[in-house]
């Protein structure tokens, strides 16, 4: 087997590990909250626990990239394997909200496993299949975040949430094993810049077709995260006041990530036809258009539906991000050009729910749907403004 398949098929099962260890436990964090005790103010907590780990991850996500620059990517997927296995484990043992809240920070300034996977994979793939190998990381982690809620769910049901944190940092332990063993990063010329983050992001301003890239991320990222803080309510009400409602939403939730993995391959195999910029076009237009049909159906059926075409559409979009970043960035500035876009991740991040909430708490939810929806409608007609560079295809590395 080629050193790049295997290379894929290990971070694909990294990927796929180290997703469904997050979302094992982060979306149960707020019942955490009410496990060590904190009964009064538990929303706030909640919201300080997610926002933190986003802001803590955008300060640190440059400086990680500027090292695998020069240190090499497999180096940086490994120190942050090790440092989510010491976090989440030690997650199982707190006692009050402020320890939760460190582990949180340390966790945004530490993390990046799947931003590293990505950025190798970038680099060690073949041109002329860049595009299906993303869409391949993309599935992987899809599949965890569909996976991840419903075994954390599981586990915390049988033995408690401080199991399933110790259950996720196992999971990372393994996905980290895989990468130390297996993955070679063959294809990696040093930056012989010492640099610096101002440095870097001077560069990269430099670059228009990197910059535009990097403001998609931050709509893309942003319009994502917004439906989250009302959508699981949107779907309880939809479903109706029944016994089996909170089952009902987990499945709808899960349904682009179902969609992810079916459809993900696919998109990567067209973008290596037809580029990258076209296939995003295509994800935002379509997932744009899912959007806003959300709001038309009052029935948890006809919404189901709908989600499920919306995902079809929308997985498109992250692996053409990152093939876009690929592209249009030359190779010993790669990993600083994936942590500078996974800041601008961690800000849409940030800003999305506060966005989703504000809105959902002063006017109907299907008003966050519409809002979404343009910002998605927005973000295609920025993507017609990049420009892809063509590289010449290479059958093998």
């Amino acid at each position: 087997m080629l050193y790049w398949k295997r290379n894929l098929w290990i971070l694909w099962i990294g990927a796929f590990f180290t997703s469904a260890s997050y979302s094992m436990v982060i979306p149960f964090l707020p019942l955490f909250l009410l496990q060590i005790g904190v009964n009064q103010h538990t929303e706030m907590w909640s919201g300080i626990l997610f926002s933190a780990a986003f802001f803590a991850g955008a300060i640190a996500s440059p400086y990680w990239g500027m090292l695998s620059d020069r240190y090499g990517r497999k180096p940086m997927i490994i120190r942050a394997g090790i440092a989510l296995f010491v976090i989440y484990t030690l997650t199982a043992f707190v006692t009050n909200p402020y320890e939760l809240l460190i582990l949180r920070i340390l966790q945004g300034l530490l993390s990046g496993y799947i931003p590293g996977a990505i950025a190798l994979i970038g680099t060690n793939t073949p041109n002329d299949r860049v595009g299906y190998a993303l869409a391949m990381i993309s599935t992987a982690t899809a599949s965890g975040g569909v996976v991840g809620p419903l075994l954390g769910g599981g586990i915390a049901e049988l033995a408690g949430n401080r199991f399933s944190f110790a259950s996720a940092g196992i999971l990372v332990f393994l996905s980290t094993l895989l990468v130390i063993f297996w993955v070679k990063e063959k294809n990696f010329t040093p930056s012989k810049s010492k640099g610096s983050v101002f440095m870097d992001i001077k560069e990269a301003a430099a670059n228009r077709t990197f910059m535009i890239v990097m403001v998609l991320t931050v709509i893309t990222s942003c319009s994502l995260m917004t439906i989250e803080p009302v959508l699981p309510l949107y779907i309880v009400k939809l479903g109706g006041a029944t016994k089996n409602a909170s089952f009902i939403a987990g499945i709808v939730f899960s349904l682009p990530g179902i969609a992810s993995v079916i459809f993900g391959p696919f998109w990567g195999k067209f973008a290596d036809k037809v580029g990258f910029r076209k296939v995003l076009m295509i994800g935002l237009l379509g997932g744009g258009i899912g959007t806003f049909a959300q709001m038309i159906f009052g029935h948890i059926w006809g919404f189901s539906i709908v989600r499920f075409m919306f995902g079809i559409f929308f997985c498109a979009v992250f692996p053409a991000i990152n093939g876009l970043v690929v592209r249009s960035t030359r190779e010993d500035f790669r990993g600083r050009a994936f942590g500078l876009n996974q800041t601008a991740n961690q800000i849409g991040g940030m800003i999305g729910p506060m966005i989703g909430g504000f809105i959902g708490g002063i006017f109907p939810i299907q008003t966050v749907f519409l809002v979404t929806g343009i910002l998605l409608i927005a973000a295609m007609s920025m993507a017609y403004l990049t420009k892809e560079k063509q590289i010449k295809k290479i059958s093998t590395i």
